[in-house]
């Protein structure tokens, strides 16, 4: 009886160790020399060079169409960014940071008497309840983040390193 109980013990922890519980994940590949963001298609693309690594769907800020301009616009930006911060402390589960605003996106915007915005990024959560609401995430959802999955975010935070180069194409 109790040589079972053992047994029982034992799977139970070698089962909950199995399921890994850390969201960081180390990568070896090669490097990601850029991120291509097809914001029409819904696509994400780590590159090297020209070598698509990995492809992700992904979602958007809640109005799709078109280039941020202005704070709570709700638009995800266009143009070329580089990924300048990690948070590995995000309530949304991991995200890396892009350098908008830029210096044309913060004059165009100032010379509307409006803030630019700023705190882009790519991020987890998607298909999962949103932290800030409690309503499950479908469709283009963010403030103008890019969200992909959880699990594809640990991905992308393990291979793509500050100074990456970001294409957020329309």
């Amino acid at each position: 009886m109790w040589l079972g109980r053992i047994f029982l013990m034992l799977a139970v922890v070698l089962g909950l160790s199995a399921c890994g519980g850390s969201k960081f994940r180390t990568y070896d590949g090669p490097e990601v020399t850029s991120i291509q963001v097809h914001k029409s298609a819904r696509k994400m693309y780590l590159l090297h060079n020209d070598e698509v690594l990995q492809t992700y769907d992904i979602a958007l800020g809640r109005v799709p169409e078109g280039h941020k301009q202005f704070e709570g616009d709700g638009k995800t930006p266009e143009g070329t960014y580089w990924i300048d911060r990690r948070n590995p402390r995000s309530e949304f589960h991991l995200s890396i940071g892009i350098s908008y605003p830029n210096e044309a996106d913060r004059a165009y915007a100032s010379s509307m008497g409006k803030p630019p915005g700023g705190d882009i990024f790519i991020h987890g959560h998607t298909g999962t309840k949103n932290p800030r609401t409690g309503k499950k995430n479908r469709g283009d959802w963010t403030e103008g983040c890019i969200a992909v999955k959880d699990r594809e975010m640990e991905e992308i935070y393990a291979m793509v390193r500050n100074g990456t180069i970001i294409h957020i194409l329309p």
